[in-house]
């Protein structure tokens, strides 16, 4: 059984590091609610392997992720609470074991991979990095068998939706402290961008509109990721729907700056997270039809370039790799 000291360690990790998503974490019931700042805590340990400022060599990094693995899978003993509770909650829950190697693997692959050719290899990357996350997030709501099923394709795709608003609003910050560019170089080339010029910070607009095609895209995905939300717990429902509110948002901003995440990151203050919180839940208590509050709190969506199934769309406007 997890302790309440363990998932009072988790919680602190997210409210520290993750204030976009614990917004949304607050409006799960409890029982699912403290799984969640378990695994999140777990998420950040793994990732602050690789990303925090003192970090080991490559090698020492690979080892500490394997020994981290080991851990999580109870596969040896540890004196990290947070670690520790993780593997509980995943006995408990029935997380896969292969959801927890894809992640584990996805961040190894942050070691010494910082560019993506195609976004079918980044695709392949945010399958552990966000993907496997959804998974792990639906199999603590104790799905039967036959919802599980509906509901995993569209939780993989909302992970995923959810990964490429972060990459798309932190162009900037991957570049000045990772070194690292997230947008598919084959996108970048389309519009006659050298990776050069990402890494420079030099934005113009073909960088514009090489983020408002990756952003037409990530909106594709929210639509898949969104459809899949009444498959879960009713009340499970409305945290889900105001997480994908809340990082939808982004886009908005996004597209506020003309597509100009180089120069600076793009935040949502506290006071727009709580008025689309409010919004949200309004919505909610007359209506609850997850997809039919998105669309309507979610107006930032670009119709022109894809819209989010208001009005025909344009099949060309989103080109594949």
């Amino acid at each position: 059984m997890v302790e309440q000291t363990q998932v009072a360690r988790g919680k602190q990790i997210q409210r520290r590091t993750g204030k976009t998503f614990h917004v949304a974490t607050r409006l799960l019931p409890e029982d699912i609610r403290h799984p969640t700042y378990v695994l999140y805590g777990f998420f950040r340990i793994a990732d602050e392997i690789v990303d925090a400022e003192d970090t080991g060599t490559p090698a020492e990094q690979r080892a500490e992720l394997e020994s981290l693995r080991r851990a999580a899978l109870g596969e040896e003993p540890t004196d990290d609470p947070v670690l520790d509770a993780f593997s509980t909650v995943r006995a408990e829950r029935g997380i896969a074991d292969a959801d927890v190697d894809a992640f584990i693997d996805a961040m190894e692959r942050d070691i010494d991979t910082d560019r993506y050719e195609t976004y079918a290899e980044l695709e392949s990357y945010m399958d552990g990095s966000a993907s496997a996350v959804g998974r792990m997030m639906t199999a603590i709501m104790d799905l039967d068998a036959e919802t599980e099923a509906a509901a995993l394709p569209h939780a993989t795709k909302l992970g995923e939706a959810f990964q490429m608003t972060n990459f798309l609003r932190d162009v900037r910050e991957d570049v000045v402290e990772r070194g690292r560019i997230y947008l598919p170089l084959s996108t970048l080339r389309r519009h006659g961008i050298d990776e050069t010029q990402i890494l420079d910070l030099s934005f113009d607009d073909d960088v514009a509109a090489a983020i408002r095609d990756e952003l037409a895209r990530t909106e594709r995905l929210y639509e898949q990721g969104v459809a899949g939300i009444k498959y879960l717990p009713d009340d499970c429902q409305l945290a889900v729907l105001l997480a994908a509110v809340l990082y939808a948002d982004h886009h908005r901003l996004i597209r506020n700056r003309g597509y100009d995440t180089l120069s600076a990151t793009p935040e949502l203050s506290l006071p727009r997270k709580l008025s689309l919180l409010a919004r949200t839940w309004w919505k909610w208590q007359w209506n609850s039809d997850p997809e039919a509050v998105f669309y309507e709190i979610s107006g930032g969506f670009d119709r022109e370039h894809g819209g989010h199934g208001h009005g025909p769309r344009d099949p060309t406007a989103v080109q594949t790799d």
